[in-house]
């Protein structure tokens, strides 16, 4: 529950900048994400009304429930912006505090915001009291490995009013590098009685139990590893799902592109997830290079059939590989 909000599920697609759109959510959404994130949206952009920034809003009554992302240095801006958008229906409103990005986090916002944690707690206090949705927060562990306050932040956040936290298990100076502290979450769900959401990495399904099974977090939220794997949120791997799958998801993943953003930019935007669906195929080399250079839809569609015909026939000539397990390398297995 967030705060009256049911969620039904345990996995939830994370928010992220130029994945996570109305199009890819509804997928992941419909493979078993439990909730949808928007990418985050600046307070500013909010403010001026900007349209790209309000696409990034739009969301499908089957997403319920849906947060919407903010982000900002301000805390008065930051809630006039909430204010704002919440008569758009979303059921939660989240307050970025994790985005390491330097244009970001240092002006203040996003993981900025860790450095003041003062701020935090006065930034919680306003959107709480003016809001009628649940107002939620997503961290980091803290700038670097000197202020490592997660456990401060935690604290402020729920004596101010949050109804649920969700933790990236790494500082703003690691980035995506190096190894997330799981321990930290396991902390962090310890000292607080609000949901805590555990983030980071999860790269196949063994490791969502695991998470799970050391930090006690009520979900798993899911960033990198769900780029063009979506039956991630299935419980499946990547190598348990067959080539015909994956080709009917990428041609309904171009539709609802195209049908989002329009027949040229819908195209542009999805070569960034072609990339990913078609990672590690056979003899996909030369295609790949075509799908990401192709200006119609329907000549990427052509590609795709005439791809999946090749492999088709090349599995009925070629002798059939020996039964094996293949594993991502990034994987580990629970000792």
């Amino acid at each position: 529950m967030i705060r009256d909000i049911p969620v039904y599920g345990d996995l939830i697609l994370s928010p992220m900048a130029g994945f996570s759109d109305l199009p890819y959510r509804l997928i992941c959404r419909e493979y078993g994400s439990a909730m949808s994130y928007t990418e985050f949206v600046s307070a500013d952009g909010i403010l001026y009304e900007n349209e790209r920034t309000f696409q990034m809003l739009a969301y499908d009554p089957t997403e319920r429930p849906v947060t919407f992302q903010i982000f900002g240095n301000d805390e008065t801006l930051l809630e006039e912006a909430a204010r704002r958008i919440e008569p758009l229906g979303p059921d939660i409103i989240d307050i970025n505090m994790g985005c390491s990005v330097k244009k970001v986090s240092g002006r203040g916002a996003g993981a900025g915001l860790l450095r003041d944690p003062a701020k935090i707690g006065r930034i919680f206090a306003r959107l709480t009291k003016a809001l009628s949705a649940p107002v939620t927060g997503k961290i980091r562990l803290g700038w670097d490995e000197d202020s490592l306050n997660y456990l401060e932040v935690a604290r402020i956040m729920e004596d101010n009013g949050a109804s649920l936290l969700a933790v990236h298990g790494r500082t703003k100076a690691q980035a995506y590098q190096g190894v997330a502290n799981w321990d930290a979450i396991a902390e962090i769900k310890q000292a607080v009685t609000i949901p805590v959401i555990g983030n980071g990495d999860v790269s196949c399904v063994a490791d969502i139990a695991r998470i799970k099974q050391h930090t006690g977090c009520d979900a798993v939220m899911i960033a990198r590893a769900a780029i063009g794997n979506p039956w991630i949120f299935q419980r499946r791997d990547i190598h348990e799902v067959t080539l015909a799958q994956k080709a009917r998801l990428i041609q309904r993943h171009l539709e609802l592109m195209l049908d989002f953003y329009g027949p040229d930019r819908g195209l542009i935007l999805f070569r960034k997830h072609i990339v990913k669906y078609v990672r590690g195929l056979a003899h996909m080399a030369k295609v790949k290079q075509q799908l990401i250079t192709c200006t119609q839809p329907e000549e990427f569609i052509a590609l795709m059939n005439a791809y999946e015909a090749e492999a088709a026939e090349r599995g009925r000539t070629e002798p059939a590989p020996q039964p094996r397990l293949i594993r991502p390398a990034y994987c580990v297995e629970a000792v």
